[in-house]
């Protein structure tokens, strides 16, 4: 097999492919077996997470990998990113100068999957709904905006809003605005299990066992009306407890691709094995890694503990010795390519300091060694968070002025322990809505945000927040995420650790792998299609 790298650069708004050994034929999948998908997201209903696939509610990335699937949104993002285009919509745009109303008329013809007509009522019915339950997860934020909305005639829906919204094009094309049936979903409840009902490329069928979806079978839908091009008639996507099971599945033939979580471990071997029928594709990533303060937790609610941790993490020494080439240190909450980043972390920081570190703790009289459990995820991010947290409480630790210890939890009770505040100190993932600066603080500093953060910034949320989304041109609003960042790197509600690529694996006669992820790092199934190998 003849295998060649091809580096394609990465711009802003533009995220290209670059592509580790060739791929079979372009062509389309159909009929014939499915495709095989593996991930090691695991979809769990319990008794705080009742509804893990209901748009409403679900604000995770392997959740709304699920939901992409099946549910139709009025905008889409492009490959290669871009602003969001019309899909279950034939337009839309803002009607004013000020981005506050905004007009859709649907395409003609629009079925759900059971053949029931989709009417602007259905669309009002479903953004309503979203307002109305409120869920704890936080994601009805991001239609926060939204004050009312009007419908005219059968397909045509107009959006009030509240304040300019210059993004809000970019949030109808997130999940949480998919359309639903009224008949699936009740108005004022969520809807438990697994069961998704929508007017996506797909229908899915879920295979449950002990509560836990553990295969979702997406069959083609013959009723779907939209832009994507559906290039298969069945995928499978099957939910693995580790990125090692998923890969031995892999490389045994008895799954097609593997995505998220692909170890650094398995990155190396992919990339080194010139020999092998499976191809790396690697992508740049927006995918960022932080740590989380409960800032009114005694052990953290001095400013200058969490400034001290902020002065001491070493993002070079973690990244290089736990994650390789595959993630680089972030000092922004905004990570590289989007426009918005800024080193303010760096900029206040510098290299890590012990010296300084005791210095701001001195100052504010912290007596030392400053005692705090370092709380993560054991499922949700990959193999490689067990590491890198000892990495980091060993960071702390040898500076003789933390006494910090780790513990994991699987993410089912770690999530809901996290919004509960729970805990002191904690890491999270975190994957864009949409490729904007926005999605990088408004959903962590904003009123209802997604990690119920008791940090309110007066400034942030009255005027830099609101001011940032009057701007049509995000280079003028990126003044105001700059200004944010300041203020965040100097209160520590939040220290950003890591940028992560993106990596999927697949054999060699799966065609579209390299589109398979879009710009905001979600699954498009619909890309995928079965060629021929190459030898």
């Amino acid at each position: 097999m003849n295998r060649k790298t091809l580096v394609l650069p990465a711009v802003v708004g533009l995220l290209a492919p670059v592509l580790v050994a060739c791929g079979g034929s372009d062509s389309e999948s159909k009929g014939g077996e499915a495709i095989v998908v593996g991930t090691t997201d695991r979809f769990t209903a319990t008794a705080e997470m009742t509804a893990p696939l209901d748009p409403a509610y679900t604000y995770d990335i392997g959740g709304w990998n699920v939901l992409r699937q099946t549910l139709q949104t009025l905008m889409t993002m492009p490959n290669g990113g871009g602003d969001p285009e019309p899909e279950a919509a034939e337009k839309c745009g803002f009607t004013d100068t000020g981005n506050e109303r905004y007009a859709c008329t649907l395409r003609k013809g629009l079925k759900f999957a059971s053949g029931k007509a989709i009417t602007a009522a259905d669309v009002k019915y479903s953004i309503d709904r979203v307002l109305d339950i409120e869920a704890d997860t936080g994601v009805f934020a991001l239609l926060s905006t939204v004050d009312t909305v009007e419908t005219q005639g059968d397909r045509e829906v107009i959006f009030h809003l509240n304040t300019a919204d210059a993004t809000f094009p970019f949030k109808l094309s997130t999940p949480v605005a998919a359309i639903v049936n009224s008949e699936d979903y009740a108005k004022d409840k969520l809807r438990d299990g697994f069961q998704i009902d929508g007017s996506g490329p797909y229908t899915m069928e879920a295979e449950v066992k002990n509560n836990e979806l553990v295969k979702a079978v997406f069959t083609k839908n013959p009723n779907y009306k939209g832009t994507l091009k559906v290039k298969n008639d069945k995928v499978e996507l099957r939910s693995f407890k580790s990125d090692t099971a998923m890969g031995a599945a892999l490389d045994k033939g008895d799954i097609d691709l593997m995505t998220r979580t692909i170890s650094p471990d398995q990155v190396k071997k992919y990339q080194n094995n010139n020999s092998s029928n499976i191809d790396l594709v690697e992508l740049p990533g927006l995918e960022i890694r932080y740590i989380g303060f409960n800032t009114e937790a005694d052990t953290v609610k001095d400013k200058a503990v969490r400034q001290a941790v902020a002065q001491v993490i070493n993002r070079g020494e973690l990244t290089s010795k736990v994650y390789g080439s595959a993630a680089d240190p972030l000092y922004s909450m905004v990570p590289a390519t989007i426009t918005g980043h800024a080193n303010s972390f760096f900029n206040k920081y510098g290299e890590p300091s012990a010296s300084k570190a005791k210095a701001l703790l001195t100052e504010a009289n912290v007596s030392t060694p400053v005692k705090f459990t370092m709380n993560y995820t054991t499922d949700h991010y990959g193999s490689a968070t067990k590491e890198e947290f000892e990495l980091l409480a060993k960071q702390l630790n040898d500076t003789g002025l933390f006494d910090v210890d780790v513990k994991g939890e699987e993410w089912s009770t770690y999530r809901p322990a996290q919004r509960e505040n729970k805990f002191d100190v904690y890491g999270m993932g975190w994957f864009p809505d949409f490729p904007d600066a926005e999605t990088y603080i408004t959903p962590f500093l904003d009123k209802d945000n997604t990690i119920a953060s008791p940090y309110n910034n007066s400034e942030i949320r009255g005027k830099l927040i609101p001011d940032s989304r009057r701007e049509a041109d995000r280079l003028t609003a990126a003044e105001d995420f700059d200004k944010i960042q300041t203020i965040i790197a100097d209160d520590v509600p939040l220290l950003p650790i890591w940028q992560g690529k993106q990596y999927l694996a697949a054999r060699d006669d799966i065609t579209g792998a390299d589109y398979a992820l879009n710009s905001s790092s979600t699954l498009q199934l619909w890309e995928l299609g079965r060629g021929v190998s190459e030898n």
